[in-house]
């Protein structure tokens, strides 16, 4: 690294995105159980969100523990630097944790009839055949292990594309955002725009501005989770505010 300090930045800024988008899932499981309801929470995103975080994790463990995923991922980047930190790792494997804990609430608390829909289903179905082919093809050795691991990035990063339309829909169609914590909107903007910064940091150290891509997962995620969370804002401060219950 260039310089010993903005390294020492780097490790900062990526555990205060961790913090942040690690803290982001409990706003929303408090306001579940306070409510002991899940009404206005849409369950489509909860299975994308699951989805998302598995593949996620695939790809994190692969690329920050696996040395031959290392050495395949140096050899089409020999100037750069691994895109995946520690944080990235706890992370992914924590979101897949506090998803199935938020999901558990669904089968305890009043859902009010919701369900998770057909579409959703096919799309989260179609993603795991793919990485399942992907496999395949890896234990033949048709790909290698790092092209399938980007198989299952691009599964986060599929799934991060589409997962808060259904709920952004679910809060125009009822007017109000009750439901959805406006806490979870906060802490995930933070998370998601620490996470750019460290992406930005990571690659002016290393002098290597195309690793910016070698996470796309992490990339994507942080895009447009920051667009889709001012999108959040405006509905609950903004078009629906007297009609919003505020937490």
């Amino acid at each position: 690294m260039n310089s010993s300090v903005l390294g020492a930045l780097n490790v900062v800024v990526g555990w205060l995105y961790f913090a942040a988008w690690t803290v982001s899932f409990y706003p929303q499981v408090h306001y579940n159980w306070s409510r002991k309801s899940v009404v206005g929470l849409n369950f489509d995103y909860l299975c994308y969100n699951l989805t998302g975080f598995l593949g996620y994790s695939f790809f994190n463990v692969g690329m920050y523990w696996v040395a031959s995923v290392q050495g395949q991922y140096f050899a089409l980047h020999p100037r750069g630097i691994n895109p995946v930190q520690l944080n990235d790792v706890v992370f992914s494997m924590h979101g897949v944790l506090i998803t199935l804990l938020t999901i558990a609430q669904c089968f305890i608390y009043d859902r009010g009839g919701q369900r998770v829909s057909l579409v959703a289903c096919i799309l989260c179905g179609g993603a795991w055949l793919v990485s399942s082919v992907a496999v395949i093809a890896t234990l033949s050795n048709v790909i290698t292990l790092l092209t399938c691991l980007y198989f299952f990035a691009y599964i986060k990063l599929g799934t991060t594309l589409i997962k808060y339309v259904p709920q952004a829909f679910m809060n125009y169609r009822r007017k109000s955002t009750e439901g959805w914590s406006i806490g979870n909107v906060l802490l995930d903007f933070t998370g998601g725009v620490l996470s750019l910064a460290q992406m930005m940091l990571l690659n002016y150290i290393s002098g290597d501005w195309s690793s910016i891509f070698g996470d796309p997962a992490k990339f994507g995620v942080s895009v447009f989770s920051v667009l889709f969370d001012v999108l959040f804002m405006v509905q609950h401060y903004g078009l629906y505010r007297d009609v919003s219950e505020f937490t």
